[in-house]
């Protein structure tokens, strides 16, 4: 018996640090709890339906003036009798060829600003510090100047949205082709890749996420200047509607015409992103 009870005794002692181990709480597999967690499906109309809600229930209590916000079911029903009259189709496709020739000749420049800037330190000089000054003034600042240069039609329209675009685009696609990595230059010099194959298949490729990144930025800003040049002198388009719509004091075909502006950034942004998870495929198989 006296044999058997020090071996009992450190039996039971080895065996502490297991039951204490049992009787702590485990996580669960496969529950995270740190980060962001999930996404959850839809979770971006979780906003925009939570502002409608408050909304309506506001308009029916009474606590927000018709004459300061229509409620939403006014807005819907203008909205159908705008589109019955064809108003809205005619001011939005004017709109959106504004928007995409402002969009088209800014994407360009600033395409073509950011691979000269950014393939030479000459051109980077020359042409980095006046897009940067160029960024500290809002291109709405320029108006009055452009319209003494090009007058009040759609030149001067296009050309006011064109810069707002361009700026984004260069900017962003200047970082990512400053921000390619090195090795990649040597491995293109061990294989003897000429200069047009380097920027064909190295420099591009790798440039891409910022262009793609800028093109974000660049359509709203498309966007955002169309707000303001269509109230400029404008016969036509859907600020034009608005500003109409302002000197009437008509609040829901203002109304109208904001939802409409945010439906196509909402669409174009997510265009976008379409693409950049197309394009960029690669860079999800890299980091599996």
């Amino acid at each position: 018996m006296s044999a058997e009870a020090p071996a009992l005794t450190k039996a039971v002692t080895r065996t502490e640090p297991e039951v204490q181990a049992r009787r702590r709480p485990r996580p669960r597999p496969g529950r995270r709890r740190l980060g962001p967690g999930r996404p959850v499906p839809y979770g971006w109309a979780i906003g925009p339906l939570l502002l409608l809600a408050f909304w309506s229930a506001g308009s029916a209590a009474g606590f927000i003036d018709a004459r300061n916000l229509s409620a939403p079911w006014t807005v819907v029903s203008t909205a159908g009798d705008l589109i019955a009259e064809g108003r809205l189709q005619s001011n939005l496709a004017t709109s959106a060829e504004r928007a995409l020739l402002g969009l088209l000749f800014g994407t360009a420049a600033g395409l073509a600003l950011a691979i000269a800037a950014g393939l030479s330190r000459i051109g980077e000089g020359i042409i980095d510090g006046p897009v940067q000054i160029k960024r500290a003034i809002p291109s709405l600042a320029l108006i009055p100047l452009l319209i003494l240069w090009f007058g009040i039609g759609e030149s001067m329209k296009v050309i006011t949205i064109a810069l707002g675009v361009c700026v984004p685009v260069y900017i962003h696609t200047h970082n990512g082709l400053r921000t390619i990595d090195g090795r990649y230059a040597e491995l293109a010099e061990t294989v003897g890749l000429s200069r047009t194959g380097f920027v064909l298949h190295v420099v591009l490729p790798g440039a891409l996420p910022g262009f793609l990144l800028g093109m974000r930025f660049a359509v709203t800003a498309a966007w955002l200047s169309l707000v303001v040049v269509e109230q400029v002198n404008a016969t036509s388009g859907i600020g034009y509607m608005m500003e109409l719509a302002r000197t009437y004091g008509q609040t829901d075909i203002i109304i109208v015409g904001l939802v409409v502006y945010g439906l196509l950034g909402l669409i174009s942004d997510a265009l976008v992103r379409l693409v950049e998870r197309k394009a960029l495929s690669w860079r999800r198989t890299l980091a599996g």
